[in-house]
């Protein structure tokens, strides 16, 4: 339960709660279950507060510092966390439906299972973040930082990712169905078991990425497939996609040079103009690939 000195403080404003705060840096807030449903607390000093199950629906926290705060199970949907400073903050199984976190730092910060469906995190900082499990279902997330993030098993069906850093991000088994990801950065990305079926991947950037076994149908588990994935004009260079299902996927122009496609599926996929150079294309299937323009590995012959 929240303490009831602390409440009474932040409900007096701001002013007479930074006041405290001064005087009192070695004192951790307990704020436990407090209801703030729509409350101003914008630009308030609340790092390593103790919010845990509280109920912040609608409060407005843009700017607010908010590190290493424990948030757990608490309800923050549709509130403003704009420009938010949460660096390490544990919002492990918190509700941020419709949360607006564009532009906020949320590096290092704990998101398992959170549910941040619809959620606004444009620009927003989740480089080394934990969302693990966390469901970003119809997210905005364009040109956020995702560098180092864990996104096992998170789901992204349908999220704009467009021009995001997923820099050595790891997504293994996580549902990108549908997702945007069109000119975003996943080199060294990790894409184990994930579902990319139709996802859009135009112009991105899959530099040395692992996407064996990238699943695609959420009913079967056990085989790879990025079917009618949009991968045009990709760069795919020393990418595994050993085993992967691109059956009908688009990868126009796409540059796979010194890929592994070892048992790979590409029956009807479009790889005109598309580089294999040094590719391994041992055991691939490619009947009724579309081939025009397309530069192949050295002896291979397609028959």
């Amino acid at each position: 339960m929240a303490n009831s000195e602390h409440l009474a403080l932040l409900k007096w404003g701001a002013i007479g709660w930074e006041d405290w705060r001064l005087h009192h840096p070695q004192t951790d807030p307990e704020l436990s279950e407090a209801d703030l449903r729509g409350f101003d607390l914008s630009r308030l000093d609340l790092r390593r507060a103790t919010l845990r199950r509280s109920s912040l629906i609608g409060a407005n926290l843009s700017q607010a510092i908010l590190r290493s705060a424990d948030l757990t199970h608490a309800n923050l949907y549709e509130a403003t966390l704009t420009h938010a400073d949460l660096t390490e903050a544990d919002l492990t199984d918190a509700h941020l439906i419709g949360a607006k976190l564009n532009g906020a730092d949320l590096q290092g910060a704990i998101f398992r299972n959170a549910d941040l469906r619809e959620a606004n995190l444009i620009r927003a900082d989740l480089s080394l973040t934990d969302l693990i499990g966390a469901d970003l279902r119809k997210a905005i997330l364009r040109s956020a930082d995702l560098s180092d993030a864990n996104l096992t098993r998170s789901e992204l069906s349908r999220a704009d990712l467009n021009q995001a850093n997923l820099t050595s991000a790891r997504l293994s088994r996580a549902n990108a169905y549908q997702t945007e990801l069109n000119r975003a950065l996943l080199p060294k990305a990790t894409l184990y078991k994930t579902v990319l079926v139709e996802a859009r991947l135009v112009h991105a950037v899959l530099i040395g990425a692992t996407l064996i076994e990238a699943v695609g149908d959420r009913s079967d588990w056990s085989w790879a497939n990025l079917s009618k994935a949009n991968l045009a004009g990709a760069s795919l260079i020393r990418a595994n996609l050993r085993g992967a299902n691109l059956n009908r996927a688009s990868l126009k122009g796409v540059n796979l040079e010194k890929a592994n496609l070892r048992g790979a599926n590409l029956t009807q996929a479009d790889l005109c103009g598309a580089n294999l150079t040094n590719a391994d294309l041992t055991d691939a299937n490619l009947t009724l690939a579309r081939l025009q323009n397309t530069i192949l590995p050295d002896g291979f012959r397609h028959y």
